[in-house]
């Protein structure tokens, strides 16, 4: 009996009807016009089989090339999230420089259930066509988006139930139940925090951006601003419903297919199957969450560098534990901006942590400037309570639509993302070996070296040394690289430019300007890649162009990730740019190489 067999018949994965693989060689999917492209009966044929949910998509850029007046009020409408998700034709992020611009597919199907996505993946699969999936569209590497393609589209499916007591299927007797949210691949996490938090008073573990999409975001791992506390979104999955390449409506949990389950915890999205559903464990909600910000402003390089090691130590003394998380960015000017999050303290309490640091830099005046602290503590279930939040200046930003909901929110901070167009990215998990007394040094000078070519920001909350046990053995059971688990960071350098789209006149991008900040990042992330035993980046926060992205998304996962993907999905119909698998395929992933 071969592996395959052997996996299936012990329930494993319990897959039928998927074809073999071997008589992949040399092929290649449909495009329009050309030789094996549905016919409009076929076409009609699919939107009948999803009750007329088949759109013909038109892009919105199109007429913009034309109308100077339609692209003014575009561009306009291209800072605004909800504006963006709530179209088929468009992706949160419009492109990277040299490396994808947004393009819609041909035809989407507004999946309503998980019949519509079956009835989706058999066309795809029988017609030989490109197939993409999208719920949020955050993704930087352009996977929710290419041309000539057939698109899931996942928004319409935004049901949401809260569970006292969840058992996985299958699991019964085996499982403790657990308080635990169903949500829809299609939510955002707006919509889980106001069902999960305002309303019901808990806390789910999902991303800090609210529009990014709830089931993208636990495939690819998951990381919130209180990652430190309750772990991975991943490693909070109890249960997924998913649609296989075979078209089978599966449910995939610890006890029921049980390897695709651990794929889709970290491995990637859209690489293994549509999720249409999934279920989260919920927690107790602390009673605060809270904020400690501060702009430092070092007066010359040497006072910068000194500045650098004295945060490190800072943190590794005081914030590295569950209550802190978010980041810390040291600026190529020698600023540096603290935007830190805290759960489950008082306010005098997050004062107190802080004060003997900023003491210290404000004895030192000839050095160092400080602005002026904010420590904040606000109850944890108005957190993400729009109409409180609203009161609060400059903290929100709202849907600017006419008639729009009043939870149609998003953070301040968020607004620069939206509509972006990428130039360069990188990233790196930093070990807490690093904040050991014999290391400390290198690591602040390689940080230095890093911030004054370009600026790097440390995001503390996306790395879980200084977590709970709890949280790191589940964390530990998922795809996401085991690297997370001792690293105290996510170094981060981004670059982008704001909504552009060639060949609109006034909007086009700056692609030399592009070229020349993916250069500088490059260079810029060289000495912290440098301290790294292996390489380790975050999938969803990743430079387009890695070349070792097989070890650095996944490590010794990926191995163990190859061969569920050879089960589940043999033909390739999940493709995604730098997805498990991907190497079999060309670029576009419309013609199979390997």
């Amino acid at each position: 009996m071969n592996r395959r067999q052997l996996l299936l018949s012990s329930g494993a994965l319990a897959l039928t009807g998927v074809t073999s693989a071997a008589a992949a060689s040399r092929f290649r999917r449909a495009r329009p016009g050309k030789p094996g492209w549905p016919s409009a009966k076929a076409w009609d044929s699919l939107s009948k089989s999803v009750g007329g949910r088949l759109i013909r998509i038109a892009s919105p850029f199109e007429a913009a090339k034309v109308d100077p007046v339609a692209a003014i009020e575009l561009f306009r409408s291209l800072r605004n999230p909800y504006f963006i998700g709530d179209s088929v034709a468009l992706t949160q992020t419009l492109g990277w420089t040299d490396a994808w611009t947004s393009s819609p597919s041909a035809y989407a199907v507004a999946a309503e259930s998980a019949a519509d996505v079956a009835a989706a993946v058999n066309f795809a699969r029988e017609h030989r066509l490109r197939l993409v999936v999208k719920g949020g569209g955050h993704s930087y590497q352009g996977t929710s988006n290419a041309p000539d393609s057939l698109l899931i589209w996942t928004r319409p499916m935004h049901a949401i139930e809260l569970h006292g007591a969840f058992t996985p299927k299958g699991c019964e007797g085996k499982a403790i139940p657990q308080p635990a949210v169903s949500l829809g691949a299609g939510c955002r996490w707006i919509e889980a925090y106001n069902a999960v938090t305002t309303r019901a008073g808990r806390y789910v573990q999902g991303g800090g951006c609210s529009t990014v999409g709830v089931a993208g975001l636990v495939q690819s791992g998951g990381f919130g601003s209180f990652s430190k506390t309750y772990g991975t979104a991943a490693g909070g999955l109890m249960e997924a419903e998913v649609v296989t390449a075979d078209g089978q409506i599966r449910i995939a949990n610890a006890c029921t297919n049980p390897e695709l389950f651990w794929a889709l915890k970290g491995g990637g999205g859209g690489g293994f199957g549509v999720v249409t559903r999934v279920t989260l464990r919920t927690h107790a909600l602390p009673k605060n969450f809270g904020t400690a910000q501060v702009d430092i402003k070092a007066r010359s390089p040497t006072a910068f560098r000194r500045l650098v090691g004295e945060i490190l130590a800072f943190y590794r003394d005081k914030l590295m534990n569950p209550h802190w998380g978010e980041q810390i960015t040291f600026h190529a000017d020698g600023d540096v901006s603290v935007r830190m999050l805290f759960q489950g303290l008082e306010r005098a309490e997050a004062e107190a942590v802080w004060k003997p640091f900023l003491d210290r830099l404000r004895a030192q005046a000839s050095d160092y400037s400080l602005g002026s602290p904010l420590i904040l503590a606000l109850p944890a279930a108005k957190f993400w309570d729009a109409s409180f939040m609203r009161a609060l200046p400059g903290v929100l930003k709202a849907d600017d639509r006419p008639n729009a909901p009043v939870e149609n929110v998003f953070w301040a901070g968020d607004a620069g993302q939206v509509g972006q167009v990428l130039h360069g990215y990188a990233s790196a998990w930093l070990s807490q070996d690093l904040l050991q007394p014999s290391r400390i040094e290198a690591l602040a000078d390689a940080v230095t070296a890093t911030a004054r070519r370009w600026g790097v920001s440390l995001h503390f909350n996306k790395g879980l040394a200084g977590a709970p046990q709890e949280p790191l053995e589940a964390a530990k059971d998922t795809a996401t690289n085991p690297a997370v688990l001792d690293a105290f960071a996510l170094a981060i350098l981004g670059g982008e430019g704001p909504p552009a789209y060639p060949g609109i006149p006034g909007h086009e991008p700056d692609v030399a300007d592009g070229r020349g900040a993916a250069k500088a990042i490059r260079e810029a992330a060289a000495p912290l890649r440098k301290l790294q035993a292996k390489p380790a980046a975050y999938v969803s926060e990743s430079d387009y162009f890695q070349e070792d992205w097989r070890e650095a998304f996944w490590g010794d996962n990926y191995t163990r990730l190859a061969r569920i993907k050879a089960l589940v999905d043999p033909d390739g119909l999940f493709f995604t740019h730098h997805g498990v698998g991907s190497d079999l395929w060309s670029a576009d992933g419309f013609e199979r190489i390997g």
